[in-house]
């Protein structure tokens, strides 16, 4: 068998694949593309914080590494939210800071995992969740999802075996925006518990929730502090994706072998970044709400559009934070018809087969569209574009 490396054994990334679409398609001035591929905000940060920023260049310190696991004021200050938000007791000894979230799943995931052992995704899952573990030799349990797109306890225990050492979550959901439960949480919290596990909840969106006060208990519940690591990214809520600044809860025990992690790959977070996100939390919780606000109206755009194509087949599964996760009507599968919507209706949207298995069929089914930077115009014109695509229809026998 020829030799692979484990990059190479782990398919491409799918955000990029899908912007191969896009080139040589022309574009008339009058139908510009529809990007909703992915959920990064593309416009820069408010000018209250770039020019904070700014003034934080001229600082010497900004230049030099900082501290393995991020600097001690920006650790204090999430400690200190978080603490308000979730309503307990959060020590600032607990937190790390990372280069963007998905190196806080980097991190964690090497310091918890060997070769071999086993960690529960559901499906749909977010695809780089999928790819780190890939590549670090760790096995993806697929944990499937109901119609709501919600994970089950019973459905989760029945997967696992003696190697298998978390269960992730993400809540806001990527891909599907669904919004977990309380109840759902705590069930795979309590599973974990069990069984000796790690319940990983991925809350990188927790800041365009539309739920008022926290989203769960976790962090009030007995064994806490060995049984969940929460994940977070100062990436959406103040408009710093280029930047690389997340974070995550953990016990400190953990923390020192993340610690091994983090001094290897990064050395320190960046800088810039960490000043950006302590400015952000100090000054701008008015200004995240009304993001938030703009997001949320976004979401209720996407539910008024929705007749449009319910009365073409389409069904709405999920919706909520960046994300809605609809099921197609067409005879063909999402990767085949997500460049042909490309060129036949200018959009550009990612296909259901990117978060799931290739043994899963759902994945043929559906597409996630990201709404982090379409307007209510700009839906109801991606909206007006789908309704009007007349390729061939699913026959009844086709997959549900």
């Amino acid at each position: 068998m020829p030799h692979q490396s484990r990059t190479e054994a782990t398919f491409t990334p799918p955000v990029p694949e899908a912007k191969r679409w896009i080139e040589g398609v022309i574009f008339p001035p009058g139908r510009p593309l529809l990007n909703v591929s992915q959920a990064a905000p593309v416009d820069p940060p408010p000018p209250a914080l770039r020019k904070a920023m700014a003034e934080a260049i001229e600082r010497p310190e900004t230049h030099l590494y900082g501290p393995v696991l991020g600097l001690p004021a920006l650790r204090a200050a999430l400690a200190k939210d978080w603490s308000a938000h979730y309503g307990a007791e959060v020590s600032p000894e607990r937190v790390a800071i990372t280069a963007g979230c998905n190196q806080a799943f980097a991190a964690t995931l090497a310091a918890l995992c060997g070769e071999g052992d086993e960690v529960l995704l559901p499906t749909p899952w977010y695809f780089n969740h999928k790819m780190w573990l890939d590549m670090q030799g760790v096995v993806t349990l697929p944990l499937p999802t109901d119609d709501a797109l919600l994970p089950d306890a019973d459905t989760a225990r029945a997967l696992i075996t003696p190697r298998t050492r978390a269960i992730v979550l993400v809540s806001p959901n990527n891909p599907g925006g669904v919004e977990y439960p309380a109840e759902t949480l705590g069930a795979l919290y309590d599973l974990a518990r069990a069984h000796g596990l790690r319940l990983i909840v991925d809350e990188t969106y927790k800041d365009f929730d539309s739920r008022s006060g926290p989203p769960h208990d976790l962090l009030s519940r007995e064994g806490h502090e060995t049984t969940l690591i929460q994940l977070y990214s100062f990436s959406k809520a103040y408009r710093l994706t280029g930047h690389r600044v997340g974070a995550l809860l953990a016990d400190p025990a953990l923390l020192s072998e993340i610690e091994k992690f983090q001094d290897t790959v990064a050395i320190c977070p960046p800088q810039l970044g960490q000043i950006a996100a302590l400015w952000g939390l100090e000054n701008l919780s008015q200004w995240v709400a009304q993001e938030r606000d703009e997001i949320l109206d976004r979401g209720r755009a996407i539910a008024e559009q929705m007749p449009k194509l319910e009365a073409k087949g389409w069904r709405l599964k999920g919706l909520g934070a960046y994300f809605a996760y609809l099921e197609h009507p067409f005879a063909e599968p999402s990767d085949v018809l997500g460049p042909r919507m490309v060129r036949d209706a200018g959009v550009l949207a990612l296909p259901g087969t990117m978060f799931v298995p290739a043994s899963d069929p759902a994945g043929a089914r559906h597409f996630r569209l990201a709404f982090a930077n379409i307007d209510r115009a700009g839906i109801a014109e991606l909206f007006d574009r789908l309704a009007a695509l007349d390729w061939p229809l699913a026959g009844p026998d086709a997959p549900a």
